[in-house]
């Protein structure tokens, strides 16, 4: 097999983003949730998501900026200090796509998507009623990721809200993903769906 390599930095900030998001896939939707001091609600997906740490449990988001300026997410994480991360699921790709429309923050994304927002029974920070998994977070660390424009924050889950239409594997915590049906991000336009599930065991 032959290979093309590529420097990064003879790549522009668009084509880098694009080639970095195409390649490492499918991520995992984090649909951040917050709020300002103000009471003004935001609800925002993003794909640079990964869970960090199972002790303590540790969620990790990478947020950018908009035309130079933190963005509402952001923003209001540093008001706050809490968020929640909210599971995309099929039936909510849609309004997940909806909520990430370049908005004022005076604009509720939850009722621009036709979400409902329920407040946190932990934290300072609203989430999604219709997802089926809820996690409320409060911020542990902040890390400037210079000369990048974004800042990776990093959360611990306080709290965890499963839907009763989850499966859950008997004697654990373990939910299944055919009743949870995660949706994917790809590149560009690009999510994914669940499809053959491929369960092979750890060699001992």
């Amino acid at each position: 097999m032959s290979h093309r390599q590529v420097d990064p930095s003879e790549l522009t900030s668009r084509e880098r983003y694009q080639l970095l998001t195409s390649i490492v896939v499918p991520r995992p939707i984090g649909w951040i949730s917050t709020v300002n001091r103000s009471g003004e609600l935001n609800l925002a997906p993003y794909s640079f998501f990964a869970a960090l740490s199972g002790t303590p449990p540790l969620l990790g988001v990478s947020i950018g900026t908009r035309r130079g300026e933190p963005k509402d997410t952001l923003k209001n994480i540093r008001e706050t200090e809490a968020f929640c991360v909210n599971v995309v699921s099929q039936g909510l790709l849609e309004a997940m796509n909806e909520s990430s429309a370049e908005v004022a923050p005076e604009i509720d994304e939850f009722y621009l998507a036709g979400l409902t927002p329920r407040g946190g029974d932990v934290v300072a920070a609203p989430w999604v009623s219709e997802a089926p998994v809820a996690m409320e977070c409060v911020l542990m660390k902040e890390v400037d990721l210079t000369p990048s424009a974004n800042t990776l924050v990093v959360g611990e889950v306080k709290a965890v809200h499963l839907s009763e239409s989850l499966e859950v594997g008997a004697g654990g915590f373990s939910v299944e993903p055919t009743s949870l049906l995660p949706v994917g991000r790809l590149g560009g336009e690009g999510y994914t769906l669940l499809g053959e599930i491929k369960k092979i065991p750890r060699p001992k």
